[in-house]
């Protein structure tokens, strides 16, 4: 058992030890790919999502130097029938070749000597290994005398493949040159490699506009494809996870749901569910990863309509992104849209294909929006955010002709080209309110009394602020709204929180003459006594 050359199965066996959520069925995908043309795989995803589970647990399934049946004989890929056969086949059949890139960072200078450290590294191993091999001085040629010798090609799983290029991106051309010198030529490739699968945060990084390393099939956070219900955990099994746990699968839900990978339309965050799960503790767990520190450094960059676009998403607007034109790394973005692809990448936002749009995907990402935006030094983004703040102080403060003025104003000032009907409205409710997420947690469309609440912020524990429940009118007055509320009986949706609640009714009429204000809006006060 070495480091890089058959690593064993005792990181897996860690895995099974503790509460474990089957993606076995992830391994069927790459036996698909053995000995094919689609024999090199990437697949890029959000930190904390699974990658080095995924990659452990392949590790386990595919090393030739370990019995690995009573990891697998319990799980999906052993179960269903449809696998079984290409499961037997492959168990514990390969020489695997595992490389963790962030953990060969501080042997090889920073990635400065990563080609000749790693490439030395792995001869080193296969040396041991194999007495009799001729070792020389290139990589791949002593990987094809190993073949030659054995008889048996190599599996190899890159674990964050991109590492040296998101923390070096000067060093990326030399980094790109070796794994060409692996994976660019097929004739070699198919020679060594009975399958490769790789993965990251970023897609491979772009040549001109191809990938630098053409004959990989790429899964992103943008298309996942096939890959889609193994990037995240998917409702189905969050369900069954919080019965067995006994935890609130509602407020699981709310917290790390959110996310869309393809077909897949609910997708949660691994990591911080298994982090509430252990601790039996619902909060955000996403400062805790690194790339938190940088979240401000993006949305403060100084592009066309950036400060807009998070004021947008803050207040729980999805936006359109086009996502083609991204590098594929940390540094080059020519616009706001490379720097929402890059968010995405990251997990801070989710993206629908089918719509072109991304919005951020759950309160844990809000909660993290929330907190930086207020340390970003940029002016329209301080205005926006006193304005916001206002007008929640108006909001409490029941000063219903100021809250009209503010949502005429963003009206004016960002107003989606057609603003002809209530979800208009409430775009541009969502934008004037963006601040909110310091003090309230949002609802949309929240089941109450005997219809749907438009919008309910509803406040944090630590609040001192009422709960606000609003109903958007369009060409219709606000006392109409204001009765709807009443007569539908709205605020028992929220009668235990028993502290005080303003009713906010808004409505916007286009029929008003040139020069009178469209808006109006009316708020009343309402108590429960517990």
């Amino acid at each position: 058992m070495g480091i890089y050359l058959n690593p064993g199965n005792s990181g897996f066996t860690g895995i099974r030890n503790d509460i474990y959520v089957d993606k076995s069925g992830l391994i069927s995908l790459v036996n698909e790919t053995i000995e094919t043309p689609r024999r090199l795989t990437c697949v890029s995803r959000p930190r904390r999502f699974g990658k080095s589970f995924a990659a452990q647990m392949l590790c386990a399934y595919y090393d030739k130097t370990c019995d690995s049946a009573s990891l697998f004989d319990d799980l999906e890929i052993a179960g269903n029938n449809e696998l079984n056969g290409s499961y037997r086949k492959y168990l514990n059949q390969y020489d695997v070749i595992y490389v963790d890139m962030t953990y060969v960072k501080p042997f090889c200078d920073g990635f400065r000597n990563v080609a000749a450290y790693v490439s030395g590294k792995i001869m080193e191993e296969l040396a041991e290994a194999y007495p009799s091999l001729e070792v020389g001085n290139e990589l791949p040629a002593t990987m094809i005398r190993a073949v030659e010798l054995t008889g048996n090609k190599f599996i190899m799983i890159i674990d964050e493949w991109d590492a040296p290029i998101r923390e070096e991106p000067k060093l990326q051309r030399q980094y790109l040159e070796f794994l060409r010198t692996l994976f660019k030529s097929s004739s070699t490739t198919n020679r060594i490699f009975a399958a490769v699968y790789m993965t990251g945060i970023l897609p491979i990084k772009k040549d001109g506009s191809q990938s630098a390393i053409s004959d990989f099939q790429e899964f992103t956070a943008v298309t996942p494809g096939k890959f889609a219900e193994y990037v995240g955990f998917t409702e189905d099994e969050i369900q069954k996870l919080c019965a067995e746990q006994h935890c609130d699968f509602m407020l699981m839900k709310r917290w790390y749901d959110g996310y869309t990978f393809g077909d897949v339309k609910a997708v949660y965050n691994p990591n911080s569910v298994m982090k509430a799960v252990h601790n039996n503790h619902f909060h955000s767990y996403w400062t805790q990863t690194s790339t938190a520190e940088s979240l401000m450094g993006y949305i403060g960059l100084d592009f066309d309509g950036m400060s807009g676009t998070v004021a947008e998403l803050t207040g729980g607007v999805a936006v359109s992104v086009d996502t083609d034109g991204f590098t594929n790394d940390f540094v080059t973005f020519r616009n706001r849209d490379d720097v929402l692809t890059l968010l995405i990448h990251l997990g801070y936002l989710t993206y629908d294909g089918s719509t072109g749009y991304a919005r951020i995907p759950n309160e844990e990402i809000r909660m993290e929006f929330a907190r930086v935006i207020r340390y970003v030094k940029r002016d329209d983004t301080i205005r926006r955010i006193r304005e916001s703040d206002q007008l929640i102080v108006d909001t409490v403060e029941e000063n219903a002709e100021a809250v009209a003025a503010q949502i005429e104003k963003i009206h004016a000032e960002e107003a989606p080209l057609h603003y002809n009907n209530e979800q208009a409205l409430r775009s541009v409710i969502k934008r004037a309110y963006f601040s909110y997420g310091d003090e309230y947690v949002l609802f949309e469309e929240l089941p109450a009394g005997t219809g749907y609440a438009d919008l309910v912020y509803f406040p944090k524990k630590a609040s001192a602020l009422p709960a606000l429940v609003i109903e958007l009118k369009w060409n219709q007055s606000a006392e109409s709204a204001i009765e709807q509320i009443r007569k539908r009986n709205y605020p028992d949706a929220i009668r235990e929180y028993g502290g005080e609640i303003l009713l906010v009714a808004v409505s916007y009429d286009r029929r008003a003459a040139a020069g009178q204000r469209k808006h109006s809006c009316i708020i009343e006060k309402v108590s429960f006594d517990g």
